[in-house]
């Protein structure tokens, strides 16, 4: 007797929607066919005709968690990421304190183990600390980043010459560098220039595309010295996308795989400067909203392959925190909870087909970050259930009002959106359109490729 039987449902499979019937037994994906006879289960979730897909990962998210609890916490965080269908996230590093050693790491790694709802991997800080990456490798964080080549929220940025002593150690290690690109000069020169400035796009011209372009510049030099392999977070920028483009192209034309993968947020897709009137500073964060040109650009890059993934880059702050004067308001808008369902509502309007949508929010994310070799990202036979039922055709406004971030708002409100009806975790259902049915605790750590015995830890020590 199988633990769950999905059936009534459509999936994705040799590049069609075909009707289907899922068995999961041990959190895995046993069986995937039709008509299966099978006279009990478990559970038995008739899907009434509704799609069954893999659910996300979301490779970039801030839960605050140690240090700013009151903005969110790894319970919270992880209810707001089921209840919008992601089923596993990266947790990043610039927390209080920030997890750029053994200790921040364990104490991180204990409060999410216990509080999580979902899978999860840690990534490692980088600041002055280059002597410490080795120690976090082992520990098991899932990569390194997201360095900061310009200020944001935490401090965390570093000079040039830290920033390629990183990417040689992380090299090193055959680990993978996360990079924020921005020019903290330039950001620096034009925050004196437009000091007076007090216009609503205040923040888009002090970090203007340029700032974007100069950073990605920079580090795909590095990257192509050094030969290590590195990840662009949250790239906002047609110029950005055009440099990603050319040099995967070249790597191509070579016969081989490009060092470097990129992401795009979904605020830097279905946002743009015309919404800083509306969203004034709550719509501040970096790198900034873009122009219609850009946003062109990121379509198109997600559309032809330029764009590896979407990510949140979820950074809740408190509505009484943003609700303040633009140049002093803390950076950073929520979105886990929105991420899938304004990918669906874009798939429903044809923005871009499902099948790149599955590969821009599951398979592509599983690749890169190595959660593939556990389980992670497909709906196939061996693969954890991670799963999530929706029905494309139920359109619906997004409401901060029911929504589980402790953040209690959304730049994203009123825009189309499709909900999942059930999201299931290692083959738990632990979301329906109603409640969350998880216990905190119930998520699994998933150790970075780097992970070592605690006797070669103390050998390091």
């Amino acid at each position: 007797m199988p633990d769950i039987l999905i059936k009534n449902t459509r999936i994705y499979y040799n590049n069609s929607l075909q009707p289907a019937e899922i068995i999961i037994e041990g959190g895995k994906v046993t069986k995937i066919g039709k008509d299966f006879r099978i006279s009990s289960s478990d559970l038995i979730i008739d899907a009434g005709g509704a799609l069954t897909l893999p659910a996300g990962i979301d490779v970039h998210v801030h839960f605050r968690e140690p240090g700013m609890t009151t903005k969110e916490n790894w319970y919270t965080g992880s209810c707001a990421a089921a209840a919008g269908g992601i089923t596993t996230v990266i947790d990043q590093p610039n927390t209080i304190p920030p997890t750029t050693d053994r200790r921040s790491f364990e104490q991180k790694h204990k409060l999410a183990r216990g509080k999580s709802i979902i899978d999860f991997g840690i990534n490692g800080g980088v600041t002055d600390n280059i002597e410490k990456l080795k120690e976090l490798w082992k520990l098991g964080v899932t990569a390194f980043g997201e360095i900061f080549m310009a200020e944001s929220t935490g401090g965390l940025n570093v000079n040039e010459e830290t920033f390629e002593e990183a990417l040689v150690e992380i090299k090193r290690l055959g680990a993978l560098a996360t990079i924020h690109a921005e020019d903290e000069k330039m950001r620096l020169e034009l925050e004196e220039l437009l000091k007076g400035d007090i216009s609503p796009d205040y923040h888009s011209r002090v970090r203007p595309n340029a700032c974007e372009a100069a950073a990605v510049q920079k580090a795909l030099e590095l990257i192509s010295r050094i030969k290590v392999r590195a990840h662009f977070c949250h790239l906002s920028t047609l110029e950005a996308v055009g440099m990603i483009r050319k040099e995967k192209y070249l790597a191509r034309r070579e016969n081989k795989t490009p060092l470097f993968t990129c992401e795009v947020t979904p605020h830097h897709l279905f946002l743009s400067t015309r919404d800083w009137d509306r969203l004034r500073s709550f719509g501040k964060m970096n790198p900034p909203l873009r122009g219609s040109h850009s946003i062109k650009a990121l379509v198109n890059g997600i559309n032809d392959g330029t764009i590896d993934m979407v990510a949140s880059d979820h950074a809740p702050h408190l509505e009484s925190e943003k609700d303040a004067d633009l140049k002093f308001a803390p950076s950073g808008v929520p979105g886990v909870e929105t991420l899938m369902p304004l990918m669906l509502a874009a798939v429903r309007k044809n923005i871009l087909p499902l099948a790149q949508m599955i590969m821009l929010t599951s398979w592509n994310p599983a690749k890169a970050f190595g959660l593939d070799r556990k389980g992670k990202g497909r709906l196939e036979v061996g693969f954890d259930a991670d799963l999530i039922i929706v029905d494309p055709r139920n359109l619906q406004p997004i409401k901060a009002e029911f929504l589980h971030s402790k953040a209690g708002w959304t730049p994203f409100e009123g825009m189309d959106a499709v909900f999942p009806q059930y999201t299931l975790s290692r083959g738990e259902v632990i979301w329906t359109e109603e409640s969350i049915d998880a216990k905190a605790g119930r998520g699994n750590f998933l150790e970075g490729s780097g992970i070592g015995s605690e006797e070669d830890l103390e050998e390091d020590l």
